[in-house]
């Protein structure tokens, strides 16, 4: 019989790393030698005094793959502590997004109509194009892409998913 395969989920794991060079590529590098994808990174300082950063990481794998990437994670000696918030499952994830759009007459009157309903905030006009920006989850941001494409999609720009657990604690 051959071995049943594990679905592939989707997990976002947070990391609390020293702020110095080499941190980010090491954690990359862990990523691409064992043939891991990331789907989104985000990277910001959080504490200047104690020189720390939070890295932000989408994921997809087996629930046995994501176990290993945790473990290889934690051992890495600039990793103070790393969180799987999809584990915790009380997070928060958002994401912003710039989405410029091409469009004359009708096309234009129903680009500003859907950003409209989904919040978006036109950042850039001009008589042939917008730029709008649009924050929330991936798959919202997903979904007001996917609308425009028919309109005149010109380009995409996103930043990636920040999350952060719910309640008091910290991660």
């Amino acid at each position: 019989m051959p071995p049943v395969s594990e679905p592939a989920e989707r997990h976002t794991l947070s990391l609390l790393v020293d702020n110095e060079p080499g941190v980010l590529a090491r954690i990359v590098g862990l990523f691409s030698g064992r043939g891991y994808n990331i789907d989104s990174l985000t990277v910001s300082e959080v504490s200047h005094d104690s020189r720390r950063s939070r890295i932000t990481v989408v994921t997809t794998g087996a629930p046995m793959i994501i176990e290993q990437i945790k473990s290889q994670l934690d051992r890495l000696v600039p990793v103070h502590r790393v969180v799987d918030l999809t584990v915790e499952g009380r997070a928060l994830e958002r994401e912003l997004a710039l989405i410029k759009v091409r469009g004359k007459g009708e096309l234009r009157r129903e680009a500003l109509l859907i950003a409209d309903s989904f919040r978006a905030r036109t950042v850039d006009t001009t008589l042939e194009s917008f730029v709008f920006e649009i924050t929330g989850k991936p798959d919202k941001i997903d979904q007001f892409v996917s609308l425009l494409e028919p309109l005149g999609l010109v380009e995409v720009s996103r930043t990636g998913v920040a999350a952060i657990g719910r309640g008091p604690e910290p991660m």
